[in-house]
């Protein structure tokens, strides 16, 4: 007579199958949990390669700020997160801003995405928008449906004089100087105004870090928080303000030619932390 399997037994089978097949092949495990794991939250891995037990949501709205395209069930995040984009979004309204927009934080349980980025996996990254909230708002789900408006020129080559107001290098400032941010992520046209316009108060741009994109947004990434043994930090960012030639190289045709390279490969289950694997299966 066969002998029924365990409920352990099941979940280390179904983990070894998923063991050997790319998580692209099977991406609604991650996306299509409607709850957190139970217990204090817990940062696993790294920003890229990780997962979030006991994620906390950031509210669609609260002082300063809203929170964009709710269906994609990404505006979640470790707590040190959630605190960081309130305090950002309280900066914001003292340098005159006007309320923030947040695109994806985490999904619920962390780990990789469907779509849209190989990052915000750990509960550690958040996308602000470069565009307030709209007023008046526009008529219909205009959290669904307002875009964001690019910085840059139509090439891609300038700041948009336009568009680009000393109100985005004050919220980049006001970013950077928060204790718990490790890096921010903006296009290397925008790295390249502020140090222009930054005058000799640059520490802070020793946080900003230029990557391709974000013309749209930033990308704020926070260290790993106190305490947390299982989270893997990002190096420190060297010394200085990083307006010298590493800035410069982002110009150059080598880094143009590395822009048309093919993208990684899908992340794995075998590339996450082994704490990350039963949250994929269920426990």
């Amino acid at each position: 007579m066969r002998k029924a399997m365990t409920r352990g037994g099941l979940i280390a089978c179904i983990a070894a199958l998923l063991l050997t097949e790319p998580l692209a092949a099977q991406p609604d495990h991650w996306a299509d949990w409607g709850e957190p794991t139970p217990g204090p939250a817990k940062v696993i891995g790294t920003h890229a390669a990780g997962c979030l037990a006991g994620a906390e949501a950031l509210p669609l709205d609260g002082e300063g700020y809203s929170v964009m395209r709710p269906s994609r069930r990404r505006n979640f995040g470790h707590p040190s997160l959630i605190a960081a984009i309130e305090e950002l979004a309280r900066g914001a309204q003292s340098i005159g801003w006007p309320t923030l927009l947040v695109g994806d934080l985490t999904q619920i349980r962390g780990g990789p995405m469907k779509s849209g980025h190989r990052s915000h996996q750990s509960g550690l990254d958040a996308d602000i928008w470069l565009t307030p909230k709209p007023s008046p708002l526009p008529a219909g789900a205009w959290r669904e449906n307002y875009s964001a408006i690019s910085v840059l020129t139509a090439d891609r080559s300038a700041i948009a004089q336009t568009v680009w107001t000393e109100r985005h290098a004050a919220l980049l400032k006001t970013a950077a100087e928060i204790p718990a941010v490790r890096r921010i992520f903006v296009n290397p046209v925008i790295k390249q105004e502020l140090c222009r316009t930054a005058g000799d108060e640059r520490a802070w741009l020793s946080k900003v870090r230029p990557w391709w994109g974000h013309h749209f947004h930033f990308h704020l990434r926070l260290a790993c928080p106190a305490g947390e043994a299982d989270c893997v930090d990002q190096p420190l960012p060297d010394p200085g303000d990083g307006c010298g030639a590493d800035l410069a190289w982002w110009f150059s045709e080598e880094a143009e030619e590395a822009a048309k390279g093919p993208p990684p490969d899908p992340v794995t289950l075998a590339d996450l932390p082994e704490a990350c694997r039963p949250m994929l299966a269920g426990e």
